[in-house]
């Protein structure tokens, strides 16, 4: 399936961004200086690109379509598992920036919940991304029909062509590669 090799390649991207997420954590384990409003440059990352881009492919187009196959994956299965995952990962975003307004604010002590909410995250997705690529997207090529994994193309397509407009895969791709170097400093 196309639209799973994308999606795997969007992994990567994301795998990218985690890196750069644990060498800021480490910048600031070491009260190096560095600039905290990057934090929120990574926050835009991974709601608009991996969460809002990248994950409604997952949820709204593959996940449905193997629920509508086996509903059981949908019903305490691994599809479950996943669909919690992401909503594990949007509470550790959530935290991290309530985190980083109380620093803001002068709580010097919150660094601690800006380390800890950010490996959070990393680690969440890690392994997260690793079970999405070894084993869900593998069950998704066996147990879907030929027509439905062109549906599947074709709707992930549809998203992709739509964003491609807006420059929504360009732009944070680029904001990647940005903090990429920033945090090489």
């Amino acid at each position: 399936m196309k639209s799973i090799d994308i999606i795997i390649e969007e992994h990567e991207h994301v795998r990218r961004m985690l890196k750069v997420i644990r060498k800021y954590c480490y910048k600031v384990l070491l009260d190096e200086e560095i600039d905290y409003g990057d934090f929120y440059k990574i926050i835009d990352f991974i709601r608009n690109y991996t969460d809002s881009y990248h994950h409604s492919k997952e949820e709204d187009i593959l996940f449905k379509a193997m629920a509508e196959k086996m509903p059981k994956l949908i019903n305490n299965g691994p599809i479950t598992g996943m669909l919690i995952e992401h909503d594990m990962a949007r509470l550790y975003v959530s935290n991290l920036e309530k985190a980083l307004e109380k620093y803001e604010e002068g709580d010097d002590e919150s660094r601690l919940d800006i380390i800890a909410n950010a490996i959070s995250y990393t680690d969440l997705l890690e392994r997260h991304i690793e079970k999405e690529n070894s084993a869900i997207f593998k069950f998704a090529n066996s147990i879907l029909t030929e027509d439905v994994k062109k549906k599947v193309d074709e709707e992930c397509d549809h998203v992709d062509l739509a964003l491609e407009d807006t420059g929504v895969q360009r732009k944070y791709l680029s904001l990647l590669v940005y903090l990429e170097e920033k945090v090489k400093k």
